[in-house]
């Protein structure tokens, strides 16, 4: 299974969140959704779960650099 990536850097927060999370698909997800409610706030539901999926790259796209933000998903 190839390895993916969620970076927080991607979308502008309150937090200025700089957390990447790299692994197997399902791992991600699961750290990625935890991430969020706890230090973003979101709440806890199947939508929260459909939207980080939504956001999972490649873990060959990771930069350590800055990155440039993108708009929220509406």
């Amino acid at each position: 299974m190839a390895r993916v990536m969620t970076d927080c850097r991607r979308f502008p927060s309150e937090s200025n969140c700089s957390l990447v999370i790299i692994g197997e698909e399902d791992e991600v997800v699961r750290a990625a959704t935890e991430h969020a409610i706890s230090v973003h706030g979101h709440p806890d539901t199947p939508e929260l779960r459909e939207e980080v999926h939504s956001f999972i790259e490649p873990a060959e796209a990771y930069n350590p650099g800055p990155r440039a933000q993108e708009p929220m998903p509406g």
